[in-house]
């Protein structure tokens, strides 16, 4: 089914439930930010897990891996190869934990620090312009939101939580939530 199948006609969410038309609009605003700042990249493109990781990194320096891969929601050997992969490009900084030497501690580079910070600039630059062009109280309504939102999103990742934590010796993590929509 293509895009607009699933919009309906005018790129509008289809007719049906508030949850419908609130993920669509939240997935539709993630991906139109992700492509409007795909444009100016520096660098090769990083895939959505890897941003994911690094924006964990970034918010817990000295995170291990393990703790990352249950953060994520990810196989601990999943996250592994990431880390591979972001210590070849120069992005992470893989440290031998002082109180485990067989555990690794994860550290950004700052090649990895000036991505984040330009994609966090960029990011609040294009999202504080287009907030701009909407009327005061449009731009109310989405303040007054935000901490529904945030509470929303505490649930959601409540849910994936418990379901795996009930499943003992579940060998598939459920999907990232952020994972496909995150910019890079």
């Amino acid at each position: 089914m293509d895009d607009e199948a699933i919009q309906g006609s005018g790129g509008q969410a289809p007719p049906g439930t508030f949850e419908a038309e609130l993920t669509d609009a939240l997935v539709g605003i993630q991906r139109l930010i992700r492509r409007r700042l795909r444009g100016g990249l520096a660098g090769p493109r990083l895939r959505g897990a890897e941003v994911e990781l690094l924006r964990l990194v970034e918010s817990r320096p000295g995170i291990g891996v393990s703790e990352a891969a249950k953060e994520l929601h990810l196989a601990s050997n999943s996250v592994s190869t990431l880390v591979n992969q972001l210590v070849r490009d120069a992005y992470l900084i893989r440290e031998t934990d002082p109180a485990d030497r067989r555990a690794a501690r994860l550290r950004l580079t700052g090649a990895a620090k000036k991505r984040l910070a330009d994609w966090h600039r960029r990011r609040a630059d294009l999202v504080g312009r287009q907030l701009s062009r909407l009327d005061e109280a449009d731009r109310d309504a989405l303040h007054a939101a935000l901490p529904a939102l945030r509470r929303l999103a505490g649930r959601l990742r409540e849910d994936i939580e418990e379901p795996v934590s009930a499943q003992a010796g579940a060998t598939a993590a459920p999907e990232a939530p952020w994972t496909e929509d995150t910019p890079s």
